[in-house]
């Protein structure tokens, strides 16, 4: 009865991103290859079944990733002004593009978290930055993919 009822109100799992036809051969085009975000939408994108290609000449598709950047800032500090609250941001802007042909026009998404700050944790806290900055990449990823599957 309850499946029944679940299939009827539209509901559906969501599966595997899908990436539109276009996507076949995709070429990842980028300043640097060597940030986290490049990294994780190269490998989402062949989990998705998209072949990601060395070359924009191979490519079907040509994903730019415009801009790729990432930061910290001091929320709130102590009396004695030591900082005591940071926010770790990621920003990136993408396109995608197929023979000459906007599919997605440039769109720019900005994640943060914050987090406590304690100068007696310094390694620990250094750590979480690194494990929050990896969770905002994670969501941004995950964002582009839903955004491509909407296409």
């Amino acid at each position: 009865m309850l499946v029944l009822l679940i299939s009827g109100c539209g509901f559906h799992l969501r599966g595997a991103a899908t990436a539109p036809p276009e996507m076949e051969r995709t070429y990842i085009s980028a300043d640097s290859s060597y940030t986290v975000f490049y990294r994780k939408i190269k490998s989402a994108f062949r989990a998705a079944g998209v072949q990601v290609v060395d070359s924009p000449d191979e490519a079907t598709a040509i994903f730019t990733i415009l801009g790729d950047s990432t930061g910290q800032r001091v929320v709130s500090v102590s009396a004695r002004n030591v900082p005591r609250e940071y926010e770790v941001w990621y920003t990136v802007q993408y396109e995608l593009t197929s023979n000459d042909a906007i599919l997605m026009p440039a769109t720019t998404q900005t994640l943060s978290r914050d987090y406590t700050y304690d100068e007696t944790e310094v390694l620990g806290k250094a750590r979480e930055e690194e494990i929050l900055r990896d969770a905002l990449v994670d969501d941004l990823v995950r964002i582009a993919l839903i955004q491509i599957s909407a296409l």
